[in-house]
């Protein structure tokens, strides 16, 4: 007789990790390492110190330690809203009619909405250690400014966000929480900063993208004493941080003797994913086990489906380094989807070495479709999920519905990133039929490719 699996599976804050899982540690291929722009040369330490926090730099380029310790400060901030719940998803299966079994870990029981405090809160903490005055950050969909808003409310550091421009108009409300958590929010580009004006300039009435907002809140970093940059994804810390979310999901499934067939997460530039994934890539590295993970992207922003791997601006404005990522290039602007979140151009280095090297796959999903899984699981499930969300479940459906047709019972985990309470235009717009698929053409794709850097 099969176990009995609860709905919700908790672990005791006793049982809460301890260190974060550094998955580069058990990497044989590591990330290539961020170039400077102006030499071409790697990055040291002195260098990446101008722009982002001392203790932060560490963990970026600490390819070798398999676990980094949580700082005491951190894991009693994070006691606050974890260990978050891991949820099989009996109704969405009994609807499905699937065999599979599915499971699904919920980020979304923080004001912020979503996963993204993970990592706000560790940057936050170190950037008051370090005696700093404030932080800027770009964002997308609003998730990350208001996780970081929270963070540096809680340390009381100042914190100015740069948010793309089509998410700043979509969604005022996520603009009004970081704004009642004391942050400044501009939307991006914007006309107070030398880039910012550059870009408007050069894409007269833009609505943005990521590579905009990055490249004015590093502007505005640089130049302001006692400040510096923090990035809510693609980079290596902040992959480290969010591995709480898989490690968390582990030990839920090891307490029922769960061992998962297929993972799912969403890909935009790669904090969920990487932070779902992390210890089975680990044990998957080690040929210790075997999964199937798959990395699901929007069709109008296929970095890792139709990007090339090469060495790229991480900004538009081209200020950052250059990252050895799937890119589909530092000046490609995505068509004003409402996945925010996931309008990058790039993709994580660690990420993207390892779908080169094979470890992981990725798919695509166009807009409507997602919306249409989106509503389907709400209905069901009973939590309205986030757009970006709403990409994994859409592909974690598809995996339950073949399992359907072969009779297979698969075990189907995915990362329910956060909440959409604040993304009620983009469900309106569904609603009404007013909702696009844009998908860029290849020549568009051809003519941003065409600039890549040119790295020997």
């Amino acid at each position: 007789m099969e176990q009995q699996i609860p709905y919700k599976i908790y672990l005791k804050e006793t049982e809460m990790p301890t260190a974060w899982y550094n998955v580069r540690a058990d990497m044989k291929n590591k990330p290539a390492p961020l170039l400077n722009p102006g030499t071409g040369k790697p990055m040291t330490a002195a260098e990446l110190e101008g722009v982002f926090c001392e203790e932060l730099v560490a963990q970026e380029l600490n390819d070798t330690d398999r676990f980094i310790p949580i700082p005491e400060e951190i894991r009693s901030f994070y006691k606050m809203y974890r260990p978050s719940p891991l949820i099989r998803a009996y109704c969405l299966e009994e609807k499905l009619g699937t065999p599979a079994k599915i499971y699904y870990k919920f980020e979304g029981n923080n004001t912020s909405g979503s996963h993204k405090l993970n990592s706000a809160i560790a940057q936050a903490y170190y950037a008051k250690k370090q005696g700093l005055k404030g932080v800027t950050t770009e964002t997308g969909a609003g998730q990350w400014g208001t996780a970081l808003s929270m963070a540096c409310s809680y340390f009381d550091l100042d914190c100015r966000v740069y948010m793309v421009k089509v998410s700043y108009e979509q969604k005022p409300f996520r603009r009004e929480v970081m704004r009642t958590y004391g942050a400044r929010v501009t939307p991006s580009p914007s006309d107070t900063t030398e880039i910012g004006r550059k870009i408007l300039a050069e894409f007269p009435g833009t609505t943005g993208s990521l590579g905009c907002a990055i490249s004015e809140a590093v502007e505005d970093a640089v130049t302001h004493e006692g400040y510096r940059y923090v990035l809510g994804s693609v980079l290596n810390q902040v992959l480290l941080h969010q591995s709480v979310i898989g490690l968390e999901t582990k030990a839920a499934l090891d307490q029922y003797g769960i061992t998962p067939d297929i993972i799912i997460g969403c890909a935009g530039g790669g904090s969920n994913l990487g932070g779902l994934i992390a210890p089975f890539m680990g044990e998957k590295l080690r040929g210790e086990k075997e999964y199937r993970i798959i990395a699901v992207e929007p069709a109008s922003c296929p970095s890792f489906t139709r990007g090339k791997f090469a060495y790229d601006f991480c900004d538009t404005g081209k200020v950052c380094p250059l990252a050895k990522m799937y890119t589909l290039g530092s000046g490609f602007i995505p068509a004003p989807n409402h996945a925010g979140g996931l309008r990058y151009h790039g993709m994580s280095s660690t990420l993207s070495q390892l779908y080169e090297d094979g470890y992981l796959e990725a798919t695509t999903a166009v807009q409507t479709d997602v919306f249409q899984a989106a509503e389907q699981f709400a209905r069901v499930e009973g939590i309205l999920p986030a757009p970006e969300s709403a990409h994994a479940i859409k592909v974690a459906i598809d995996e339950a519905m073949k399992c359907k047709e072969t009779g297979e019972a698969k075990t189907i985990v995915f990362g329910l990133t956060g909440t959409g309470y604040f993304d009620m235009v983009a469900y309106e717009r569904f609603h009404n039929g007013e909702m696009s698929d844009y998908i860029p053409t290849n020549e568009e794709l051809e003519k941003s490719l065409a600039k890549l850097p040119q790295i020997n």
